[in-house]
């Protein structure tokens, strides 16, 4: 009897450690990513700049490409000037944004990604995913997942606390993602996929009642490992699905409609999944959730955002337009907005003290 499989994209390496970053060379030369030494590096103006001079003693041969913003318009630019050398790879160095548009201008000019974190504020380090600002707003792109991902804890440790408080909302949202995505397969028949699923969940679950800090190490590589699987939940799926129900829809609609907010996107979904698990009737998840966010410091009402109650309203009302085919919680009860007003005013009394 034939026994049947199927292959599951994902990076060659993962190197999750303190001082990673100083055996970048040698992971690509010993990994066959590169031998000859002839990389593109693509860092941004921020942390990534701020490494050159750490790098550039173990690879001379790269050339340096400075990227600003995570824009389509200046990942174009970036595949238009990386198409001016010959190499055996692209190395982003950045947080998200630089990644996204370097994971975007590699897959144009199809050269493979290395992607070298310098803070865990979202789970794109490792997704086949771009999401990169253009004329119409956001988009997400697809793209190949990256050959390679580097996370230098030393590093991490230096980026803002709250880049990281980010990344546990971000992968926290997993749990309730899943369930949008549950509901769908009971309601509309859409494929769930399982190994996907188990993905995710292990990647949330794994930082929902562990007890140390932000800050500790063995925290920081158990985040950065959820958000590696949050990458392969994706990529198995072919589909954003296992990370993005209800959550992100809100998210996207608070940038669309409040541009102005400094919300980060972590803590964006992360409240979205508290309030779509209330929606949902789920209080046990709700409120798991809502103490995991609390004690790392996370908005769990809207007004954590910078957000009135009927600002929010106005967002959930807004949010299934810009996932149009999504189904989710917000999808399957469509309630009006008097109706979304006093759910939002009971979750702000239930969770709000």
């Amino acid at each position: 009897m034939p026994v049947l499989t199927r292959l599951v994209s994902a990076p060659l390496t993962v190197d999750i450690r303190p001082g990673a970053l100083e055996d970048l060379g040698a992971i690509l030369s010993d990994r066959r990513v590169s031998t000859s030494g002839r990389l593109a590096l693509v860092v941004s103006d921020g942390s990534g700049a701020r490494l050159r001079d750490r790098l550039a003693a173990s690879m001379p041969a790269a050339d340096w490409f400075p990227i600003r913003g995570g824009t389509l318009d200046s990942a174009v630019d970036l595949a238009a000037r990386l198409t001016k050398g010959n190499y055996d790879a692209v190395v982003g160095v950045g947080g998200g944004r630089v990644l996204d548009a370097t994971k975007y201008a590699a897959s144009r000019v199809g050269l493979p990604m290395v992607a070298v974190a310098t803070n865990l504020a979202h789970d794109g380090i490792a997704s086949p995913v771009s999401i990169l600002d253009n004329e119409s707003g956001r988009g997400s792109y697809g793209v190949p997942m990256p050959i390679a991902l580097v996370v230098d804890l030393d590093v991490i440790r230096t980026s803002p606390i709250r880049f990281v408080r980010s990344g546990i909302g971000e992968a926290l949202s997993n749990l309730s993602a899943l369930a949008d995505w549950e509901l769908s397969a009971e309601h509309t028949g859409e494929d769930l996929d399982g190994l996907a699923a188990a993905f995710a969940r292990t990647a949330a679950e794994a930082l929902l009642n562990r007890p140390q800090d932000a800050d500790d190490e063995a925290f920081l590589a158990t985040l950065a490992e959820g958000l590696v699987m949050s990458g392969l939940a994706m990529s198995v799926a072919g589909t954003t699905r296992p990370c993005s129900g209800a959550c992100h829809e809100i998210s996207h609609a608070v940038d669309l409609l409040h541009p102005g907010l400094d919300g980060l996107h972590g803590e964006q979904v992360g409240l979205g999944a508290v309030f779509a698990s209330h929606l949902r009737g789920d209080t046990d998840l709700a409120t798991r959730l809502a103490t995991c966010l609390d004690r790392h410091n996370l908005p769990i009402v809207p007004a954590q955002l910078g957000l009135t109650e009927a600002q929010f309203v106005d967002v959930l009302h807004h949010a299934p337009n810009t996932r149009p085919g999504r189904y989710t919680i917000l999808e399957h009860l469509d309630l009006p907005p008097t109706t979304l007003h006093e759910a939002v005013r009971t979750y702000i009394d239930t969770y709000g003290s």
